[in-house]
Order: structure tokens, then C-alpha cells, then sequence
């Protein structure tokens, strides 16, 4: 598996020697060579996904109106050490194609579809009562942590909760897949991202160092550094407090709004969300004092690309200048520069029908 992620990524260096080829192949399969399964609620949007997925070189998608595969909605993202399929074949209600990695400029995703009788389960954060689906899909449009919603009509089988508006939330900020300590290794992100934590004393005063607060997880994540933890708690709607725990580089992400208790422990440093802290300098978004290295820490996976670069400050440079690039890695002793990125655009974590329902995405991605 590592072989070929190595041969993905010298792939994607020289991806323009396949062409950019946005075309969907409708009726038809690239079966095998999987490397994640993802939902989405049409072709599209699985497209993209593919192209924000690092190691993804081509996609399939099966439709809700295939008759032969009952895995509806489901986006496989794919790789080969040769860049193409390995097998081809048709299937009705399936639709192919490959990533849009090698376009120039590189697309940007636009949501601005809706659909009926389609449901996004799960990741609620927030739920009301309103006249429409518009009226929700502005509610998501407006509250920056909404992603995507659901709309139960006045129709909807259960009296109850009809008129109800779901909004629901997915990671826009970048998060390290993994973490790990390694000597000749610096890591960072892209100055181009609001991932960067604030050198503010009074952001810093709400970290708690060598305490733990203990239970009420949400979620687990890699980070480098507690403040990068706090970066994640403050975009996440349910995130109350959180604890790092430095020695295995995970962020808890904690969510109970009626107490907090502090237990002392060393190596852990807890602390609250800074939603009200400036994650980089308004004034000048590549300010030098804003930027955070991370020493002896390693980004492993998600490479897009890498190449030799005499020394970190270059390869950081190259990684903000990449539209495609969200964190990097680089390597002291042999000099080489790996830049990464993951999927940070709107994705539900399932999707299927439901009668007298509305789904779909905020408008701030919709770009007609």
C-alpha cells in the first residue's frame, strides 16, 4: 500500500500528461482498485471528493436509480500505480470518471442543487422549526458551522416533525489524518488557511496545561500542538472544551455545556474553545508572526506531490502557493518537500431517500 501511494503521488506530479478529463461516463464502472468509499448525493459531487482526496486518480458512483447494486450513493474513490482503471465495464445507473486534479485552473466545487426526497443522516448540531426549505437553507447559509441540511416537509409521514429544519455539520478546516514525532521532520500548514493559531496572551489564557478534563467526548483527532487542538474545537458547533494529550498527539473534543472538572495530569493540556481569537493577522493574512512550525513532527499520508527544497521556509512558501495545498512535511536530512490536503468540502456522512424530505448544501459554495 505504501508502494503505491509513493507511485500516486509521482503520479499527480505528472498528471498533466493524462489531460484534464472532467467528463462523467454515464452508465458505466472502473470496478476494483479502491482506496476509500465515501457518500454523496450524485456524481458530481463524488468527482469532487475525488479530487480533494490526495491519492484519488478516478471514481465510480452508484446512482439510486441502479437496478443491479443496492450500494446507493456511494462515492468509491480509486487509485492504480498506472494512473487508469484497470477494468472497465458497463452498469447501468452508475456513473465514472476521473479526478480533476490535472485541470488548470482547478475547478472549484459548486453546491447549489438541492434534493427532494433525499436524506442526509446524522451530524445534527442544531434543529428548528420553519416555513420551507429555503428558509432553511438560508438558516445553514447563515450560521458559518452549518455545511448542510434536511427539510422535512409538510408532508412528512411523522406529523410531529414536519416543518422541521436539520442543520448539520462537516470539517472545513483541515485536519492531519496522522501525527507522529520524528526528528528530522518540520511540519506546518499553508499560510493560506485559517488553521493557524493566535499568538494572542489572551487566546493563550484559556489553554490549561497539565490538566486533564476527564470524559464527554465528541470526537478524536491528531494535532501537532494543543493550540492546533483548540483550532479544531472552535470549528466544531458542539466542542464545549477539549484535552491534548502530547505524548500520542490526540485532540478530544469534548461537548457538555452544564459542568467542567479539571484533574490534574501530566503530559495533558486542556482548555476551551477561542472561537472569539483571530486565527491569523487580518491586516496580513502571511504575516511571519503568525506562522507555526512544528519542529521534529511528521504529517504522514496525503501527499499530493513531493520534490528537493533547499530548507522549510521554502517548502512552507510552496505550499501556500499551491491552490491544491493544505499542510506539508519536510524532510531535513534528504531535503525534500511533501505538500498534502484532504477533503474539506461539505460531505454528509450517509445519504438516502426518504419520502417528503429536502437536502442540500449552504449557498456560501454555490457559485452559479
Amino acid at each position: 500500500m505504501k508502494t503505491l501511494f509513493i507511485l500516486v503521488a509521482l503520479l499527480y506530479f505528472c498528471a498533466g500528461s493524462f489531460g484534464c478529463d472532467s467528463g462523467l461516463r454515464l452508465n458505466w464502472d472502473f470496478p476494483g482498485s479502491d482506496i476509500k468509499i465515501l457518500f454523496s448525493p450524485d456524481a458530481e459531487h463524488c468527482q469532487f471528493l475525488c479530487t480533494q482526496e490526495a491519492p484519488c486518480l478516478f471514481w465510480a458512483f452508484i446512482g439510486p436509480d441502479c437496478l443491479v447494486d443496492d450500494r446507493h450513493y456511494q462515492c468509491f474513490l480509486k487509485a492504480t500505480s498506472s494512473g487508469k482503471p484497470e477494468k472497465q465495464n458497463p452498469k447501468q445507473g452508475t456513473t465514472a470518471g476521473y479526478s480533476l486534479k490535472s485541470c488548470s485552473p482547478l475547478p472549484t466545487p459548486s453546491l447549489c442543487k438541492v434534493y427532494e426526497n433525499v436524506d442526509f443522516p446524522g451530524a445534527d448540531y442544531r434543529t428548528f422549526f420553519t416555513v420551507d426549505y429555503k428558509a432553511c437553507q438560508k438558516a445553514c447559509t447563515d450560521d458559518p458551522f452549518c455545511q448542510f441540511f434536511t427539510f422535512l416537509n409538510g408532508k412528512f409521514s411523522n406529523t410531529n416533525a414536519r416543518y422541521k429544519c436539520h442543520l448539520k455539520y462537516s470539517w472545513s478546516v483541515p485536519r492531519t489524518p496522522a501525527v507522529r514525532a520524528l526528528a528530522d521532520r518540520t511540519s506546518g500548514f499553508s499560510r493560506k488557511f485559517q488553521i493557524i493559531p493566535s499568538s494572542q496572551t489572551v487566546c493563550q489564557h484559556t489553554l490549561f496545561p497539565n490538566t486533564d478534563f476527564p470524559g464527554y467526548d465528541i470526537e478524536v483527532h491528531q494535532a501537532g500542538s494543543p493550540e492546533l487542538c483548540q483550532v479544531l474545537c472552535s470549528a466544531h458547533p458542539l466542542c464545549t472544551y477539549f484535552s491534548f494529550v502530547s505524548n500520542e498527539f490526540k485532540c478530544y473534543l469534548k461537548n457538555n455545556p452544564n459542568q467542567m472538572v479539571p484533574k490534574d495530569a501530566s503530559g495533558i493540556t486542556s482548555g476551551l474553545p477561542s472561537r472569539s481569537c483571530p486565527l491569523r493577522n487580518e491586516t496580513n493574512p502571511f504575516s511571519p508572526s503568525h506562522v507555526t512550525t512544528y519542529v521534529g513532527v511528521d504529517f504522514p499520508y496525503s501527499d499530493i506531490r513531493f520534490f528537493p527544497l533547499n530548507n522549510v521556509e521554502s517548502c512552507e512558501n510552496a505550499c501556500t502557493s499551491e491552490p491544491s495545498c493544505q499542510f506539508y512535511s519536510y524532510i531535513t536530512s534528504s531535503r525534500v518537500c511533501y505538500l498534502k490536503r484532504v477533503i474539506t468540502m461539505p460531505a454528509p456522512p450517509r445519504v438516502t431517500n426518504l419520502a417528503d424530505v429536502v437536502s442540500g448544501f449552504t449557498l456560501r459554495n454555490c457559485f452559479l
